[in-house]
């Protein structure tokens, strides 16, 4: 078996810490949680900090009732014994010790990937360059490099990298190609080539070149490089609360003045009825209908939805992002690579009429012999298939294919000239060599390209320039562009989520309708160039929708920054990286949908937390208060259908279980709630089911139980 690479390893811890069993990952927390119970850290959670506040209160009243054990006063005038404000104060410290250890699990989480990624942050040599330039001085080996530590670098800098050494820090590649390990970074094994000039010129620090020598322009200051970046975003070092975060957060705290003005209130009616409620029982009731259960996982949820989007590796710049992944209503998908393999396979051939096919067939594999790219290579073999055997012929030229000219073609000696390419580049080329093909041919041939690109097909045309000068039109070769499995299933998931799937392309709009409609999106763009992406992105955001993209290239970039979620690949450019919100350490553009899905995921899993804790709160006020006073109001009895056996085996069933169940959620927390593919009207209708009438019976199913066990304590 060969040996695991370091950045293997590393990943391997990344994906072991991820997986963790949670009795593992609790113990771990448990620290980090006893270091929360700070009230500088408390206070940022108003809802868990009135449970602190009431803890120690609590333990201070307990403190006074031991030293002062005849004073009335401090029980409130109904006889409330100091071993039971006690217990009240312990649960309440429990409950914000659950509540602290719910964060600190999903950051423990992030923080173990972040001290697997700072083994790969190491200080590396690098050879830098003064003024390099490769235009003027191609051959950097006659350029006097100096040695340096990588932390000495500065953007704009100029480095040579070898085969073997590690890359010292972020940047593009400005001069030569190489094969490059980047599973440090992507956990994938299989190297990658990156080279100047394209749209997969960037390179990330700490991976390592396997072959050949590359010159890279650092384009990042020390400290910032990626790795940086990922170590402080997988560890919430930078996290902030989202837009709805900060909402619900606002939601909580009035709903917690709320009642607390309530339980406030309580003392002077029970008065006005020569009745009095010990200060215990109150900070009791208060903290049974504030919105503890939420408040305790809200944080949890957040950090744990950016820890699901590294665990697809995916690296999201804020939960902001990953919020508004979830509220998307329009996704741009590139065609190829996306909705197709982008492997286009030469499936026909159509020769016109009165042309032999074996003819046709030959013309299209001689055309094809000096294109290196894809379509051509699989025109030679579609022609081998069928039969068609190419001899040796001395003194031909090739004409190979360029981007430019859109035609290949095969010069034969005998003067005869064969092209084959795009149909306007084709008849542009009869144009120029003055040939002038019948009328009836060239409708035929136009009827078959329309055809053929009403299929989804792309049509490439063959021709023939004989030797007296005649051109001959010979057929169409038609290449076909797979579409993946499943896609028209997923973007049907989507449609029902109310989100709008538009795939951009290149393509002319017959052929682009086709696969659009084979492919199941709501919409394309046809022949598309960046700023047509930009205008379709500003136009949509005008009309109040949100939309996300995939990107690798600089002229993404000025989409990607428009887009409410883009997504960079991290094969791509520098710029687009920079310009996006996420990075996806795969390059696999699909990924957006998935992206998608886990940021509706966190949506559903907050909003359903918080109608389970809201309902909890109702059902504890309804358990409650007939309990707590049906001695000093008899007629309240009728409301104990719980039959709870006292006011104070009441209360601490109430306060056992809102601290159990902040417990019992964290795995849901964590995990998330199941995600299905459905409309939001359904996903409403099937939490109030579940999680609004599952948070109402809870509590009344808990606090029975729980007082089964407490009324067999003596003095409860």
């Amino acid at each position: 078996m060969p040996e695991m690479s370091d950045s293997q390893a590393v990943l391997g811890n990344m994906k072991k810490n991820s997986n963790a069993g949670l009795g593992h990952v609790l113990s771990k927390a448990f620290p980090e949680a006893l270091k929360k119970f700070d009230p500088r850290v408390q206070w940022h959670n108003p809802v868990m900090f009135v449970v602190w506040v009431g803890a120690l209160f609590l333990t201070v009243l307990g403190i006074f009732q031991l030293v002062f054990p005849h004073d009335a006063s401090l029980r409130g005038g109904s006889g409330i014994p100091a071993y039971f404000t006690w217990v009240i104060a312990l649960w309440l410290w429990a409950t914000v010790l659950f509540a602290n250890l719910a964060e600190a699990v999903a950051e423990g989480r992030g923080k173990a990937q972040a001290d697997a990624l700072r083994k790969t942050r190491t200080a590396t040599p690098a050879r830098r360059v003064h003024g390099y330039d490769a235009q003027d001085d191609p051959d950097v080996s006659i350029t006097p490099a100096i040695e340096v530590s990588s932390s000495e670098l500065r953007r704009g800098d100029v480095v040579i990298v070898s085969a073997g050494e590690l890359v010292p820090g972020d940047g593009d590649v400005i001069s030569g190609i190489a094969s490059v390990d980047e599973s440090a970074i992507t956990g994938e094994s299989a190297p990658v080539i990156r080279e100047s000039g394209g749209d997969r010129s960037a390179v990330t620090g700490g991976t390592r070149v396997l072959s050949d020598r590359i010159i890279v322009r650092i384009t990042q200051k020390p400290g910032e490089s990626f790795v940086d970046k990922m170590i402080q975003l997988v560890e919430g070092a930078n996290r902030q609360k989202t837009p709805n975060e900060i909402a619900l957060s606002v939601l909580l705290s009035s709903l917690t003045i709320i009642f607390l003005v309530v339980v406030l209130t309580l003392n002077p009616m029970a008065a006005y009825q020569k009745a009095s409620v010990s200060l215990t029982i109150l900070i009791s009731l208060l903290v049974c209908l504030i919105p503890t259960t939420i408040g305790a996982l809200l944080s949890a949820i957040g950090i744990a939805g950016m820890d699901r989007m590294v665990q697809r590796n995916v690296l999201a710049t804020s939960g902001r992002a990953i919020e508004a992944a979830g509220d998307v209503t329009t996704l741009l998908l590139d065609k190829t690579g996306t909705i197709t393999y982008g492997n286009r396979q030469a499936s026909t051939f159509h020769a016109l009429p009165g042309v032999s096919h074996d003819d046709m067939v030959r013309a299209a594999a001689l055309s094809s012999l000096a294109d290196n790219t894809p379509e051509g290579q699989s025109i030679v073999a579609l022609a081998a298939k069928e039969g068609c055997v190419l001899e040796q012929v001395d003194g031909t030229t090739s004409v190979p294919f360029t981007a430019q000219t859109r035609m290949s073609g095969l010069d034969l000696p005998d003067g005869a000239h064969i092209r084959k390419g795009a149909a306007s580049a084709v008849e542009s080329w009869i144009a120029a060599e003055g040939g002038t093909p019948d009328q009836e041919t060239m409708d035929q041939l136009h009827d078959r390209v329309t055809v053929v690109s009403q299929a989804g097909g792309t049509p490439l045309v063959v021709a023939r320039q004989n030797e007296d000068g005649s051109i001959r039109v010979l057929g169409v070769v038609e290449l076909k562009d797979i579409i993946k499995k499943g896609l028209k299933e997923r973007f049907a998931d989507m449609r029902k989520m109310g989100i709008r799937t538009v795939m951009v392309t290149g393509d002319n709009p017959l052929t682009a309708k086709a696969i659009a409609a084979e492919a199941g999106v709501d919409d394309f763009i046809a022949e598309a160039k960046p700023e047509d992406k930009l205008s379709y992105i500003r136009a949509e955001q005008a009309k109040g929708q949100l939309v996300a993209m995939t990107g690798d290239g600089t002229n993404d970039a000025p989409a990607l920054a428009q887009a409410d979620v883009g997504v960079a690949m991290n094969s791509g450019t520098s710029a687009a990286k920079e310009a996006g919100n996420m990075v996806d350490l795969d390059s696999d553009p699909t990924k957006l949908i998935d992206i998608v899905r886990i940021g509706k995921q966190l949506l559903i899993t907050r909003g359903a937390l918080t109608t389970f804790s809201i309902a909890n709160d109702v059902a504890k006020y309804f358990a409650i208060i007939p309990a707590m006073f049906m001695q000093t109001f008899p007629g309240l009895s009728v409301l104990n259908v719980m039959g709870l056996h006292s006011p104070f085996s009441a209360v601490l069933s109430a306060i056992i279980f809102n601290a159990i169940i902040i417990v019992l959620l964290i795995p849901l927390a964590l995990k998330g709630v199941k995600y299905r593919a459905e409309g939001s009207e359904k996903i409403l209708s099937r939490n109030l089911r579940i999680y609004g009438l599952g948070g109402i019976i809870a509590p009344f199913i808990g606090i029975w139980i729980i007082d089964l066990f407490i009324r067999l304590i003596p003095g409860m």
